[in-house]
């Protein structure tokens, strides 16, 4: 058994190997497969592997275990199975080594969501990462290294789990982009180096990414803000498709050259990420044998590990029009639209400002993510500058988008002037002409609405300094009618912890479903309830078989069909009744109303916007 801990104290420059999916990959293992089950069914492979990594002159072996976590195995039902995989990976590693080599337990990220960005605690996370290390552990390794990690709170808790079950070394690897040299998450490369040096990790470093210039850049800005040993570990380029083939086509002298700029950067551990080979890690070894790290001077400045807190948000009067009457209990009328589908704004103005002159405070600018629209920030900007009767709120919903796409929608609306949203998950897609579409939740409202939260207290979501605070109002939804009405009420209270400040309900239709939903949730935040206005019996009877969430009582759709048997205008008009019915009975129980129509158009909407007035 290598002691880890010795050879990174003896101050030589250590290699380890690089892919182990790419090699995989390359003696005819699919991309379908789990690799980490190939451990107990194909384990002369794997150690094949490891043992040419072994001659090509590492000195640090990873397990095949990169995804062995219970989350990842159990895409492939393997979840239970956990322990065993990695047992079965360490002892692989272990007898490749031959005791000429260290070996370390590999551990990735989950690949999911974590709080306060998911639905994860950070109990279970760790939990999580438990199983892999007791299987890892029990199969004797000499380390740890958990690697391409983007979200600091992750792989805290990856770090914690190893803490708590031995005293082994850990090496801990954050991942950056290509753009500005941060992780996915917002992190900078100095403040990973400064975190993950003030939890106790032995090795502080980088791994994967977009190639080893990239690394390099990031390397250097870690290696003046911390003392600990720096390590990198950088993917061979970008892969370039070959005949539906993905390719690393960056050439083993090349990544050797960068493998010395890195060691003169300080680097203490040099190897490989993906579309490595054992030529890439000769060629490296051979560049950086008995090479010594240079080490700048190094000031290390004890900041807190996420950056900027402690700035008070805003009050809820001060963020906008909305934020005002919801903290002064003034009642509130906001009308849902859609924005145009070519870029002229005219006929939506019109509406807008027929709309406040009938009596509504807010403009909701509502998402349509099925069809082709003026996007919502500019239109909700564009309702903000041309109707000041009525102040803007956008519905933005968090199916389709990556996170780094909606922390620039977001900064872009504070710095436009929208500040209120409605953040919503999405519904899943309905179908499409393009059967291999599936529909992606980087994350989910809950989630964003601690991003907003913090972005209203001027930082991140990794707690970098934004400057002064946003002022945004959020929304979240609550489904009283959800067929899981537990898990809508977890997700409700979920939601008021994050720092929602007002609630949208599902259209009402029947008072006494969302009354007891109200009272069994007792969170104490303003809800304006859903007021839709039916146009027709078809569709009644839409709503009642065809959207979730929604409830029609058979009474309202019996009503729609015999209005409509006396003409259609007698159906629109027996629509714009039960709305109203609804709204003077909630009247004194919620903060307000949102009212919206089914499809385009504004027919019966106006009515009952001046019914409520009235």
């Amino acid at each position: 058994m290598a002691d880890l801990r010795a050879m990174l104290a003896d101050g030589r420059v250590l290699v380890a190997d690089g892919a182990m999916g790419t090699m995989l990959y390359d003696r005819g293992v699919f991309v379908n497969v789990c690799y980490d089950e190939l451990n107990a069914t194909q384990p002369r492979l794997v150690e094949e592997v490891h043992a040419r990594y072994l001659r090509a002159g590492a000195e640090i072996l990873e397990t095949n275990t990169f995804g062995a976590n219970p989350v990842k195995l159990s895409s492939h039902r393997l979840e239970e199975r956990t322990e065993e995989l990695n047992r079965l990976a360490a002892g692989i590693a272990v007898r490749a080594a031959g005791g000429g080599a260290a070996v370390v337990g590999a551990m990735g990220p989950l690949g999911i969501r974590v709080e306060p960005l998911g639905p994860t605690s950070l109990e279970e996370a760790r939990e999580y990462f438990g199983r892999q290390v007791d299987g890892l552990l029990e199969g004797g390794v000499d380390g740890f290294i958990l690697e391409t990690f983007s979200d600091l709170v992750e792989l805290e808790q990856a770090f914690r789990a190893v803490k708590s079950r031995c005293d082994l070394p850990v090496i801990a690897q954050v991942t950056v982009e290509g753009d500005d040299g941060q992780t996915a998450s917002g992190a900078s490369a100095e403040q990973a180096a400064r975190t993950i040096e003030n939890w106790g990790a032995d090795v502080v470093g980088l791994n994967c990414s977009v190639g080893p210039a990239v690394v390099l850049e990031a390397l250097e800005a870690m290696a003046r803000v911390t003392s600990r040993p720096l390590s990198a570990q950088p993917n061979a380029g970008f892969p370039t498709t070959v005949r539906e083939r993905k390719m690393y086509l960056t050439r083993p002298d090349y990544m050797a050259r960068y493998a010395r700029r890195l060691v003169d950067a300080g680097a203490r551990i040099v190897g490989g990420c993906c579309g490595t080979t054992p030529e890439h890690i000769r060629r490296i070894s051979e560049q950086v044998a008995a090479s010594r790290p240079r080490r700048a001077s190094v000031r290390v400045d004890r900041v807190s590990e996420t950056g900027v807190r402690g700035k008070s948000a805003p009050s809820l009067a001060a963020r906008s029009a909305l934020g005002r009457r919801l903290a002064e209990c003034e009642f509130v009328t906001s009308v849902q639209v859609l924005p145009p589908r070519g870029w002229d704004t005219a006929a939506l103005l019109e509406d807008c400002h027929a709309l406040a002159a009938a009596g509504a405070d807010v403009i909701a600018v509502h998402e349509d993510r099925g069809a082709a629209r003026l996007g919502v920030f500019a239109a909700a900007a564009t309702v903000g500058r041309s109707c000041p009767g009525a102040e803007p709120l956008v519905h933005y919903t968090c199916r389709d988008r990556k996170l780094s796409r909606m922390m620039s929608d977001l900064l872009g609306a504070a710095a436009t002037g929208v500040h209120n949203l409605l953040l919503l998950t999405g519904d899943p897609p309905g179908p499409a002409p393009y059967p291999d579409y599936r529909s992606v939740v980087d994350v989910d409202s809950i989630g964003l609405t601690n991003v907003v939260a913090g972005l209203n207290a001027g930082v991140d979501l990794s707690g970098n300094d934004i400057g002064d605070p946003a002022r945004f109002v959020v929304g979240v939804a609550l489904n009283q009618a959800a067929d899981d009405r537990t898990r809508e009420l977890g997700r409700f209270h979920w939601k008021v912890d994050a720092g929602a400040d007002f609630a949208v309900t599902q259209p009402v239709f029947d008072v006494g479903r969302l009354r007891g939903f109200l009272a069994e949730a007792d969170q104490g935040i303003p809800v304006l309830a859903g007021i839709l206005p039916l146009g027709s019996a078809r569709q009644a009877e839409f709503l009642q078989n065809e959207v979730p969430g929604v409830y029609v009582p058979d009474r309202v759709v019996e009503r729609m069909r015999r209005a409509e048997g006396l003409g259609a205008g007698r159906a629109v008009a027996e629509g714009m009744e039960i709305a109203l019915e609804v709204a003077r009975e909630l009247r004194d129980e919620v903060a307000g109303f949102q009212v919206s129509a089914l499809r385009e158009g504004m027919e019966g909407v106006l009515g009952v916007v001046e019914g409520l007035g009235g």
